[in-house]
């Protein structure tokens, strides 16, 4: 019987040629590895939303922070003018859910916001709190005795342009951080409060810095200089780091160079 010519006769390498078979298709899979880490979807970015909004006397502005409907913050500036007098403040307040809160410092009588410069990593060292945060409380004549301010200008938030709200708040029970940033300015009895953007950390638990509109994960991160560099290893290599493809191929020449 005439054999067919697809058999090919069964060819024992040399030891020496298994060792190196070896440790190239480790080097092939390693590389392989790499490639595929490379390329996993990012899972961590800021969600940004820029906005310009002027919060007018005895009104306030209802803050989504990741646009589900349902309400986190409030920041609203308050005016009450009488016959001796006027008093006005502007405040951040939580809402809706519980755990929502407001980052700053505990001062007599009262609850001041911090004025967070960019840059600033929230949360840090400062407090969170959920009570209703003073940025900036402003009194004339006799109505500043009633004042729980013990004073006629208080607050961090005085002629700042932007500056941030450090806010700490619950998506389905688990914990992220955010911030409003705010032009705040005053002129005689009149406070002019814009509210330029605002934005949160997608990750639980992860902080946030002030300013931050996209995060370390949302930009393209540049290639190793190992995957940049020409070749320095023989042709043979190049194959091996294609895949199983390559691998048979180099074995196919091995076996024809024996």
């Amino acid at each position: 019987m005439t054999q067919s010519p697809l058999l090919r006769k069964t060819v024992k390498l040399p030891d020496s040629v298994h060792q190196r078979l070896n440790m190239y298709a480790l080097a092939a899979s390693a590389a392989g590895v790499g490639m595929l880490a490379l390329t996993q979807p990012a899972e961590a970015k800021i969600v940004y939303t820029k906005t310009h909004h002027v919060i007018g006397r005895n009104s306030s502005f209802a803050l989504d922070l990741n646009h589900d409907g349902t309400i986190d913050f409030q920041i609203g500036y308050y005016y009450r003018r009488g016959t001796s007098g006027f008093l006005a403040s502007i405040r951040a307040l939580p809402a809706s859910r519980k755990g929502n809160q407001i980052e700053g410092t505990t001062a007599p009588y009262r609850f001041l916001a911090a004025a967070l410069k960019p840059g600033a990593r929230i949360p840090n060292r400062r407090k969170f709190s959920a009570s209703n945060a003073i940025m900036v409380h402003f009194c004339g004549s006799s109505l500043c005795t009633h004042s729980t301010t013990r004073g006629p200008l208080s607050g961090n938030w005085i002629n700042v342009t932007n500056r941030y709200l450090g806010l700490k708040f619950l998506i389905k029970g688990k914990v992220h951080y955010g911030w409003a940033r705010l032009n705040v300015t005053l002129s005689q009895s009149k406070i002019t409060v814009i509210l330029t953007g605002y934005a949160y950390e997608t990750v639980t638990g992860k902080p946030i810095i002030a300013g931050n509109t996209h995060g370390p994960d949302d930009t393209e991160q540049p290639a190793p200089a190992s995957m940049t560099r020409p070749a320095e290893k023989p042709a043979t290599l190049g194959m091996l780091a294609v895949g199983a493809l390559g691998l048979c191929t180099w074995r196919r020449e091995a076996i024809g160079a024996n």
